[in-house]
């Protein structure tokens, strides 16, 4: 359980370093530059790093896999296509929050309903909470903040241009 939770660790630690990367390099290219970048770069370790250590044989257990999984490398898309632009907009702790929380409310429907091929998992009341604790975190976040200047809000607005 220790391993796990460090890579966990890790795993968000890497995210939210990725995400000011990605926001940065998007800043002198553009969306899609910067999602083929991210993603090209991304599948060119994973391989190389993967024939190192697996050889030929990482591409054994494809065989096997149902044909929607081949496609989930497209959300890989949208994923950095609005993580960059919510982090443009919001900021990288704002936008990463609302991230984290999205995705919690999804785990837990995907859990709940079994869908994508996941094992049911009752829902209770204490992972609803959970999940509306962390959304009231946010708006505490927000709220207490501050008001953005009149000339930040404007810079956002023409970044999306």
């Amino acid at each position: 359980m220790l391993l796990g939770i460090l890579f966990a660790l890790t795993a968000g630690a890497l995210v939210g370093m990725q995400n000011v990367f990605n926001t940065k390099v998007n800043e002198q290219t553009g969306n899609w530059t910067t999602t083929m970048l991210v993603l090209g770069l991304g599948f060119a370790a994973s391989f190389a790093i993967g024939l190192a250590i697996e050889g030929g044989g990482m591409f054994t257990s494809l065989r096997g896999m149902q044909t929607w999984f081949w496609f989930s490398g497209l959300i890989g898309v949208g994923v950095v296509t609005c993580m960059v632009q919510g982090v443009k907009l919001l900021g990288p702790t704002y936008a990463v929050a609302i991230v984290m929380t999205s995705e919690l409310g999804f785990a837990l429907l995907f859990d709940a309903l079994g869908w994508l091929g996941l094992q049911k998992v009752p829902f209770t009341l204490h992972q609803l909470i959970g999940v509306l604790v962390i959304v009231g975190g946010i708006f505490v976040f927000k709220l207490g903040g501050g008001r953005e200047s009149e000339e930040s809000s404007v810079r956002k607005r023409e970044a999306l241009n």
